[in-house]
């Protein structure tokens, strides 16, 4: 049985595994690394099991607790070319570590099979489609501002789909944020609101999948129950019921989440 298990989600700091029996990866490290490895620590998860680490962008949210972490634990890094070169121009990714970069073609990572599909934000950014040991698929899409082609091909077919779901409109718009913010948020090049994945993943289960982890939400512009509200008031206007039909999950933004069999 593979797993998806988010160790903190959200613009304070983002990172997931995907577990396939002993294997895994790390997708992203936000935080500490006395967060991250905690983390880590708490699942029974052995670093010399993990086959590598995944990144998908430069934000510090992703990227913030690299450095320290790969210091300890030199595990090969995969990401962008874009990406890694301001890793490696900023000093993120010690010599110790082997970069790989990765494209649009499926690269064996240990017993995974990963393909990087590119996201529309204002950085160069990619979301990952995995294939686990056992036949299973997922695909992991946050920090974009619009679903392209590439995505939505990334997201179909899989038997677990994590999305971004970062704001609420209503909030944003009568929130704190500056106009300039906002509309940075609001772009096709920021991020994906709860109205745009609640879409999504109505076209999702109504294709078969049946796991959803809705990650990335912000702190000021969206709530966890908001977010669920969504996707339950756009599945209920089409008859599809959660509870009978799937599972969705809010991912926490500073704690383990529940772990997602696929």
């Amino acid at each position: 049985m593979a797993e998806f298990i988010s160790l903190y989600s959200g613009s304070s700091g983002n990172s997931s595994v995907v577990r396939c029996g002993e294997r895994y990866l790390i997708v992203d490290m936000g935080k500490g690394v006395r967060t991250t490895g905690a983390a880590l620590k708490a699942l029974d998860l052995n670093i010399s099991d993990c086959a590598g680490i995944l990144v998908t962008h430069e934000h510090s949210d992703h990227v913030k607790g690299l450095s320290t972490f790969l210091k300890k634990n030199p595990l090969p890094v995969y990401g962008a070319a874009a990406t890694l070169d301001f890793l490696d121009a900023n000093g993120i990714v010690p010599v110790s570590c082997e970069m790989h970069s990765v494209s649009g073609e499926e690269e064996d990572i240990g017993d995974f099979g990963v393909t990087a599909f590119p996201t529309s934000h204002d950085v160069p950014c990619v979301g990952y489609r995995i294939h686990t040991p056992d036949g299973k698929t997922m695909t992991i899409a946050t920090d974009l501002g619009v679903l392209t082609p590439p995505v939505h091909e990334a997201l179909s077919g899989c038997d677990l789909v994590a999305l971004e779901s970062n704001y609420d409109l209503h909030m944003l718009r009568s929130g704190p944020y500056p106009y300039y913010l906002r509309s940075r948020i609001e772009s096709t090049r920021g991020h994906l609101s709860n109205d745009e994945c609640a879409a999504k993943l109505l076209e999702l289960v109504q294709e078969g999948c049946k796991k959803f982890a809705l990650c990335h939400l912000s702190q000021e512009n969206n709530t966890p129950m908001l977010a669920l509200q969504t996707v339950f008031n756009t599945f209920g206007a089409a008859g599809v019921i959660p509870e009978k039909d799937c599972v969705v999950q809010t991912q926490r933004r500073n704690e383990v989440s529940p772990v997602l069999e696929f």
